[in-house]
């Protein structure tokens, strides 16, 4: 009997990859002879790089790059176990969690680090990048992380302009002589699970900007810069990302990386899906559990517990979540695949007691589930 494990972080209390370990414990309790694979699963944001490391026996390199204010960090990056793909979360290095709630402003705040962290993986000899582009402080359509690759973004005097959303709108010119070659040879994959276009009503500025500190005025011209830098750069290279959907995460990002690296939009839990071997590892399974700290009607909307059930789907093979909370909306999961979503406290408790015993909880929630199953004569 073949049991897959494919959860999603428990954010602020396990990895991916703990969680998979407990749930094993967990099923182990009851049947010893089960053929279990524990795969960590991550939706493209927070814990991707982990995960995605953790899955491919891979490394962690260690970086200096610029926070989004401007200040040397210690970050890094990952090189998965194939030796040639970096996966590099953008939130190491221009994120929100990076700076205080005072210093949030995405008129200033920019991507360069971002850029530093790709440069740094092509000088270790990496050309995949896997690029997780979630929890942004930025709103800049990647202008700074062109800046650090060489990109020449130049003003009407043919000065360099500075860094942040406020200073495209005093571009004049881009200029890609300088860009580093070593893009052309590289494949960039984004891991995007937003639709929102570039400019406009649902675009970056609009829907994003507010997150990151930005007043309505502040919205209003943040959009006007980027639809201005849209407007040069299908002037510079032919291409047109104001309406592209997907081209608005993490401030326009998304859009910057298309326009100049050719960059390809993909749902996050997809692309670990493909690296993990996920599909080859479930295409004969007999259950497979996943779960996430939260699960409600956004679940259903990408995340990793719905990502996990469209794969086994395709197999007929029954999938249990495993849920911290649950929220209102579950009832959608059903239509993609899900068999039952199960929460894993067993009484009632406080948000931080819960996470301190969410390993144990973990354990008992996956005993119960094979215990449940085996009255079906599910496991021999």
């Amino acid at each position: 009997m073949k049991i897959v494990i494919a959860p999603d972080s428990f954010k602020g209390s396990l990895s991916a990859k703990e969680v998979g370990l407990a749930i094993e414990r967990g099923i182990k309790r009851v049947n010893y002879e089960s053929d279990i694979i524990v795969i960590p699963m991550a939706d493209g944001g927070e814990g991707t790089m982990e995960c995605l490391i953790d899955g491919t026996n891979g490394q962690f390199v260690e970086a200096v790059v610029q926070d989004p204010l401007g200040r040397e960090i210690k970050s890094g990056f990952g090189i998965l176990g194939d030796g040639t793909t970096c996966v590099i979360e953008m939130a190491m290095s221009s994120g929100l969690y990076l700076i205080e709630e005072s210093e949030r402003n995405p008129l200033l705040t920019t991507t360069y680090g971002f850029g530093q962290l790709i440069k740094a993986g092509l000088d270790q000899g990496c050309r995949k990048f896997i690029l997780g582009v979630g929890g942004s402080a930025t709103n800049d359509g990647g202008a700074g992380m062109l800046q650090a690759l060489g990109v020449d973004l130049l003003d009407a005097k043919g000065h360099p302009v500075g860094y942040g959303g406020g200073e495209l709108g005093k571009i004049a010119e881009i200029r890609l002589e300088r860009l580093d070659a070593r893009i052309a040879e590289s494949s960039f994959i984004i891991a995007c699970d937003v639709d929102n276009p570039f400019i406009g009503p649902t675009g970056a500025s609009a829907v994003f900007g507010p997150q990151k500190g930005a007043t309505p005025v502040m919205v209003q011209q943040l959009d006007r810069n980027l639809h201005h830098f849209a407007d040069l750069i299908e002037e510079a290279i032919g291409k047109s990302i104001h309406h592209l959907p997907g081209a608005g995460a993490a401030g326009g990002l998304a859009g910057g990386i298309v326009a100049f690296m050719n960059g390809q939009l993909e749902a996050g839990v997809s692309i670990v899906s493909k690296v993990t071997g996920l599909e080859a590892a479930v295409k004969d399974a007999d259950l497979v559990i996943t779960g996430e700290g939260q699960v409600d009607f956004q679940t259903a909307r990408g995340k990793t517990p719905c990502g996990v059930a469209h794969v086994a789907s395709k197999y007929h093979v029954p999938v249990i979540v495993l849920a911290g909370s649950i929220g209102q909306g579950i009832e959608s999961l059903y239509e993609h695949g899900v068999s039952a979503v199960i929460s894993i406290l067993n009484r009632p408790m406080k948000l931080d007691e819960a996470m301190g015993l969410t390993e144990s909880l973990l354990e008992l929630a996956a005993e119960q589930v094979i215990r449940i199953y085996q009255l079906k004569g599910g496991l021999q």
